[in-house]
C-alpha cells in the first residue's frame, strides 16, 4: 500500500474497532514501523480538526480512539433514541477527583476525604467505567486501590493525567463538569464507547 491507502487503512481500523487502540498494534497489523503509524496518526488527527467534521480523534495517553464531537450528540441521542444527558453528581465529581489525583487509593481513603461513606458511589463509577480496580494496596488488610481509567480522560477531554487541573488545597469538589467529547446517557454512543446517565448519588 501507498502513504495515502495506509492512512485510510489506519482510519478504517480505528473507526472498526471502537476501543482506544495503540500505535504499536496498528504498526502490527500493517506491517510497518509504529512511527509511521504515528506521523500517520498525527495527520489523521490535524485533517479532523481541520475540517468540519462530525468526528474527532482523540488522543488517550498511548492510545486513540475515533469519537463523535459533542456539537452533535443531540443528533445522535434521537438517531438512537436515547434519554438526554444527565451531569454526574457532585458526590460522583468530588469522588472522581480524589481518585484521579491521588491514585491508587482504596475506598477508605476515599471515605476519609470525603467524610461520608461512598461505597455506593464507587460501585457505580466502577460499572460506569470512569474507574477501575488496580490491585491491592501493600497496607493491613490489603485493601482493593481503584484509578481512573480511559474512559474517565475521554470524558473530561484530557490526554493523559499531567494535563488536569492544579488543585487548590484539598478542595476535590473544583475539579468541574466533564468537558471532553464523550457525552452521558444510558446506552451506548455512536462510536462504540460506553456512555453514561449518572443517578441517585452519582
Amino acid at each position: 500500500m501507498d502513504l495515502k491507502q495506509t492512512k485510510a487503512a489506519v482510519e478504517a481500523m480505528l473507526f472498526a474497532h471502537a476501543e482506544p487502540v495503540t500505535a504499536e498494534r496498528l504498526a502490527g497489523v500493517l506491517g510497518v514501523e509504529e512511527d509511521a503509524v504515528s506521523r500517520l496518526l498525527l495527520s489523521l488527527r490535524d485533517d479532523y480538526e481541520a475540517e468540519d467534521r462530525g468526528l474527532v480523534l482523540l488522543q488517550l495517553e498511548d492510545r486513540w480512539q475515533l469519537a463523535t464531537k459533542t456539537a452533535y450528540a443531540p443528533y445522535i441521542k434521537d438517531i438512537m433514541d436515547t434519554r438526554r444527558n444527565t451531569p454526574l453528581s457532585p458526590a460522583a465529581l468530588e469522588v472522581l477527583a480524589i481518585v484521579a489525583y491521588n491514585q491508587p487509593v482504596s475506598r477508605s481513603f476515599i471515605e476519609q476525604v470525603r467524610g461520608v461513606d461512598s461505597s455506593s458511589t464507587v460501585q457505580t463509577l466502577v460499572q460506569k467505567g470512569l474507574i477501575e480496580e488496580a490491585g491491592r494496596l501493600d497496607l493491613p488488610g490489603r485493601p482493593v486501590s481503584f484509578r481512573t481509567t480511559d474512559v474517565f480522560l475521554r470524558t473530561f477531554g484530557i490526554a493523559s493525567l499531567a494535563e488536569l487541573p492544579p488543585l487548590h488545597g484539598d478542595d476535590y469538589a473544583e475539579m468541574g463538569e466533564p468537558a471532553g467529547e464523550a457525552a452521558y446517557s444510558d446506552d451506548e454512543d455512536a462510536d462504540g464507547a460506553q456512555a453514561f446517565a449518572p443517578e441517585g448519588d452519582v
